[in-house]
C-alpha cells in the first residue's frame, strides 16, 4: 500500500482495503483481521494514532494470563511481527516496511548477525509464542543487542507481552506517519 486512504473512509471502504490498511500498519496477521475488522466496519476514529491506540488496547485486553484462548488470539498477533534481523535467504515474510525499517540491522559482520540470531532464538526460548518487538527507529544492531539482552535477563513474561503490544503500536504509528505524508 503506496500510502494510507483518508481516515474517514475506512469504516466504508471493501473488507479487502481494510484487512491491507491493517496489514501495513501492523503485519499481516489473521487474528488481528479477525479482531479488528468489526471494529473498522463501525467505528470512525479522529486519527490514524487514535486507530492504532484502538488495536493496542483490543490486544492488552487479550492479555489477561487466566483466558488461554484470548492469549493464543494475542500470540498470534505478535508473532506475526518478522523476527530482526533475519537473513536475506530467509523465507519468512517480510513486507517492504520492515525491510526498510530494519535494513540498518542487516549491515555489518556476520558474527553479529549470528548474535542477533541467537539472541532471538534465546529470547523465543524464554518467552515461548512471542517474538522480540522493538521500534528500531534507526538504532544500531548492537544497540538493539543490548535491549534485547536486557529484556531477557529482565525475564518478566507479562512485561514482555506490553512491551511488544508497545513495540507493534510504535512501529505502526512511524508507518502511518511517513505513509500519510505521501498523500
Amino acid at each position: 500500500m503506496a500510502n494510507l486512504p483518508p481516515l474517514s473512509t475506512i469504516p466504508s471502504l471493501p473488507q479487502e482495503t481494510q484487512l491491507r490498511v491493517l496489514d501495513t500498519l501492523f503485519e499481516p496477521s489473521p487474528e488481528l483481521h479477525r479482531l479488528m475488522i468489526p471494529v473498522l466496519a463501525n467505528q470512525t476514529f479522529s486519527s490514524y494514532t487514535s486507530l492504532i491506540d484502538a488495536v493496542g488496547g483490543r490486544m492488552s485486553a487479550l492479555s489477561a494470563p487466566n483466558s488461554p484462548t484470548d492469549r493464543d488470539v494475542l500470540f498470534g498477533i505478535l508473532g506475526s511481527h518478522p523476527r530482526l534481523g533475519r537473513a536475506p535467504a530467509n523465507p519468512e515474510h517480510l513486507s517492504e516496511l520492515s525491510k526498510k525499517e530494519q535494513a540498518q540491522l542487516n549491515e555489518g559482520a556476520e558474527e553479529q548477525a549470528e548474535k542477533l540470531r541467537a539472541l532471538n532464538a534465546e529470547y523465543e526460548e524464554k518467552f515461548p509464542g512471542l517474538r522480540f518487538v522493538t521500534f528500531v527507529n534507526g538504532r544500531s544492531r548492537d544497540v538493539i543487542m543490548v535491549e534485547m539482552r536486557q529484556r531477557i535477563d529482565r525475564a518478566d513474561a507479562e512485561k514482555e507481552i506490553e512491551e511488544t503490544i508497545q513495540g507493534m503500536c510504535d512501529i505502526a504509528k512511524d508507518r502511518a506517519r511517513k505513509l500519510q505524508s505521501h498523500i
